[in-house]
């Protein structure tokens, strides 16, 4: 199967984004309306998935988000990986938000 990707400069300022990184990673840095489920809980959460076509899934560099794509495409539901990842969203100075003190960042 193949997994289609977009990259950080096609995506719309108002995408829907799920980002499946986990919950100490988003609290460092995330895209101020995206949407976390981790990859691990994705399958027992699939009804949380928000709603969007196409939906952009995110991790810290598009691994993840690759085999999160490839799970919901195979569950029906149109998404798209975004290439690079929130470490090229933060690279390119997208909008970023966090969940502390300082700010926003990817490791």
């Amino acid at each position: 199967m193949d997994i289609r990707e977009t990259h950080h400069t096609e995506v719309a300022d108002n995408a829907v984004l799920l980002d499946v990184r986990e919950p100490d990673e988003w609290a460092r840095g995330h895209a101020p309306d995206a949407v976390l489920i981790p990859l691990g809980e994705l399958p027992t959460r699939l009804n949380e998935v928000p709603q969007g076509s196409p939906l952009v899934v995110t991790c810290r560099s598009g691994g993840r988000s690759a085999r999160a794509v490839a799970f919901l495409n195979a569950n029906g539901i149109d998404a798209v990986n975004l290439s690079g990842g929130m470490l090229e969203w933060h690279r390119s100075g997208r909008p970023m938000t966090h969940d502390g003190p300082g700010c926003p960042e990817v490791h």
